[in-house]
C-alpha cells in the first residue's frame, strides 16, 4: 500500500487505518459521528492525499479537455472550476473529476483514488492529437482539506489568499503556512470549505498547523469515514456506488454537466445523445427508511406490497443512518416510474421488505 506524507501524523493520533484504493488511509480517529458532527456543527480537516492530481499544459490544452471530457472546460475563466465527468465511448462513466483552470493554458483536473492510473491513461491518450502535455503530479502533491461553518475563521489567518473573495469553486494561488499552495473553495460534504494543494511534505505542517488553529473552536481530524456520511447526506455520489462504466451522466441525473453545444466533438458524444434522448432507464433517488434497519449497498429495492416471488426493481447504492437527520437514509437505482418523491417503496433488510419513501436529493443543506 501507498502511504501520504501524513501517515505518521494519522498513527500519532490513534487513526484506525485501512487500505483504501491501493493508500494506507485513517477511517476515523475518535469516532465517525463525532466526526461528522465536528464538519457539521464546527470544522474537520481532511488527508485527501490519495486523489489523484494531472496537470494538463499548453496550446490546445482546453480543447484536448473538451474533447476528453463531457464538460467544456475552455469555458472555464482563470481561477475557477466545474464538476465533470470522464466518460468511455459507449457513454458510461469511467470517473468523475473536478476540473480547475489555473492559467490560460494550464489546467488541474483532480480525479478519484480509485480511478486515478486509469483516467490518467485515458486523459494521455485522448490528448495525444493536441498541443497539450500531461503531469500526473498525484505522487508529489498532499492535498489537505478544511470542512465546516468555522473553516473560514481557521484557514484565514494562515493563509495570504483573500478567502472572502474566493468564491465557490473557485482557486487561487498563495500560500498557506508559509508553504506555497493553491487553494480552491470546493469540498464533499456540504458544508462551506476549502481543499489546499502543497507539495508533498509541506502537507505535515499544513495538517498540523489548520488543527492547531482550530483547536479552540473544536476543529478535528476527519476520516474517510466521516467523509462518506457526510457526501451522503449531501446527496453526492460516490464512483462505485451511483456512478460507473454501466451509468451515464443522465441515469445519477447530472445529464447537465454533458454540454453537447461546445465547439467540436468528444469522447462518448453519440452515446450519451442517444442516452438523452430515449430517457432513463433507472433514476438515481434518494431513500428514508419508515420502517426498523439501515438500507445498505447492494439491498434490493421492491414495489411495496410486491409478491414475495417478484423479483426486485432496483438496488441500494449507498446507506447509513444520519448523525444530522437522525434516521436511516440511502440512495438507490429505481425504474424511473417509481422516481418521485413520495413514493413508497420497500428495501429487503435481513430478509424482511422494510418500507421507504422516496424522497428528493440532498437530504440536507447547509443553513443559508
Amino acid at each position: 500500500m501507498r502511504a501520504t506524507a501524513l501517515i505518521e501524523r494519522h498513527r500519532a493520533l490513534g487513526a484506525r487505518l485501512v487500505e483504501f484504493a491501493g493508500w494506507e488511509m485513517p477511517i476515523q480517529y475518535t469516532g465517525i459521528l463525532e466526526e461528522h458532527r465536528a464538519v457539521r456543527q464546527r470544522a474537520g480537516v481532511f488527508d485527501l492525499s490519495h486523489m489523484a492530481e494531472l496537470h494538463v499544459d499548453g496550446r490546445e490544452a482546453g480543447a484536448a479537455l473538451a474533447y476528453a471530457l463531457v464538460t467544456d472546460p475552455p469555458s472555464l475563466t482563470v481561477g475557477r472550476a466545474h464538476y465533470s465527468m470522464i466518460c468511455a465511448p459507449d457513454g458510461g462513466v469511467i470517473d468523475d473529476l473536478i476540473v480547475y483552470r489555473l492559467a490560460p493554458d494550464h489546467f488541474l483536473v483532480v480525479a478519484n483514488a480509485g480511478n486515478a492510473a486509469v483516467v490518467a491513461e485515458e486523459l494521455a491518450a485522448r490528448i495525444a492529437g493536441f498541443e497539450a502535455t500531461l503531469d500526473d503530479a498525484s505522487l508529489r502533491t498532499t492535498l489537505v482539506a478544511i470542512q465546516g461553518p468555522v473553516a473560514v475563521s481557521v484557514l484565514a489567518p494562515l493563509t495570504d489568499v483573500d478567502l472572502g473573495s474566493l468564491r465557490y469553486y473557485a482557486i487561487a494561488e498563495g500560500h498557506v503556512a508559509g508553504y506555497p499552495a493553491l487553494v480552491a473553495r470546493t469540498g464533499y460534504t456540504g458544508e462551506d470549505g476549502f481543499e489546499c494543494f502543497v507539495a508533498w511534505d509541506d502537507g505535515v505542517r499544513v495538517f498540523d498547523e489548520l488543527l492547531t488553529a482550530g483547536a479552540s473552536e473544536g476543529v478535528v481530524p476527519v476520516g474517510l469515514g466521516a467523509r462518506d456520511t457526510l457526501r451522503l447526506e449531501a446527496g453526492m455520489p460516490l464512483y462505485g456506488n451511483e456512478l460507473g462504466r454501466d451509468t451515464t451522466p443522465f441515469d445519477a441525473g447530472l445529464g447537465r454537466v454533458v454540454k453537447f453545444g461546445k465547439a467540436g466533438d468528444f469522447v462518448g458524444r453519440g452515446a450519451l445523445l442517444a442516452a438523452q434522448e430515449r430517457g432513463r432507464s433507472k433514476a438515481l433517488v434518494g431513500l428514508v427508511v419508515r420502517g426498523r434497519g439501515i438500507a445498505r449497498h447492494g439491498y434490493a429495492v421492491h414495489r411495496a406490497g410486491a409478491a414475495a416471488d417478484d423479483g426486485p426493481i432496483g438496488m441500494v447504492t449507498s446507506g447509513t443512518q444520519s448523525p444530522t437527520l437522525g434516521e436511516p437514509i440511502a440512495m438507490a437505482y429505481v425504474p424511473p416510474d417509481a422516481a418521485d418523491a413520495g413514493t413508497m417503496l420497500d428495501v429487503e433488510i435481513r430478509d424482511a421488505r422494510v418500507p421507504v419513501e422516496v424522497v428528493a436529493l440532498p437530504f440536507y443543506r447547509r443553513p443559508a
